[in-house]
């Protein structure tokens, strides 16, 4: 008699925390019910103009998703504050992290901050603290991730834990006839 093993599949998925200054990225594997933490880190823009910070968020995520090979990607959707202007700001660099994953067409899913610290933290008003806190213990790592780099984790956690996000924006969803989202 033969036993046949078979290899699970899990799903890869990117999660990205945009900022125009620092942009932290996740990746994490979902095999079953488990997480297999697979990297993270920040993309850093320094002090150059918009246009050149926007390339560089384009630039390393587009490296990234050809790295690590992600299937789905969680982008922590904008929070809407009192300066319009930064708020402007950010969805641009929003829109460069966006616009790396669809390039690749690879289908997005944004998530609020109180729906990713509730799916992590299981506090919608969790401090950043205490999120880092989580996801080290959730997957199972030796130290703390940088509070960018931790937000971007939450946010693929967020949605391995089976959230559909706000708006799946899925190269598989646009017109066919429009071409348009």
């Amino acid at each position: 008699m033969t036993s046949l093993v078979y290899a699970a599949k899990g799903i890869r998925i990117l999660g990205i925390d945009p900022g125009l200054r620092i942009t932290g990225f996740g990746i994490v594997e979902k095999i079953g019910n488990r997480l297999v933490y697979i990297g993270s880190g920040c993309v850093v823009t320094g002090e150059s103009g918009l246009p050149d910070r926007l390339k560089t968020i384009l630039d390393g995520l587009n490296e990234i998703i050809l790295q690590h090979k992600p299937e789905q990607v969680a982008v922590e959707q904008v929070f809407v504050n009192i300066n319009p202007k930064s708020t402007l700001l950010l969805g641009q660099a929003r829109g460069a992290a966006i616009s790396a994953a669809v390039l690749h067409e690879l289908s997005v899913y944004e998530y609020t901050a109180l729906q990713v610290k509730q799916a992590v933290v299981g506090n919608g008003h969790a401090r950043k603290e205490q999120v880092q806190e989580m996801v080290m213990r959730l997957l199972g790592l030796g130290e703390r991730p940088r509070p960018d780099a931790a937000d971007a984790l939450a946010c693929a956690i967020c949605h391995a834990h089976g959230g559909t996000g706000l708006l799946a924006l899925s190269a598989r969803n646009r017109s066919k006839r429009s071409r348009r989202l």
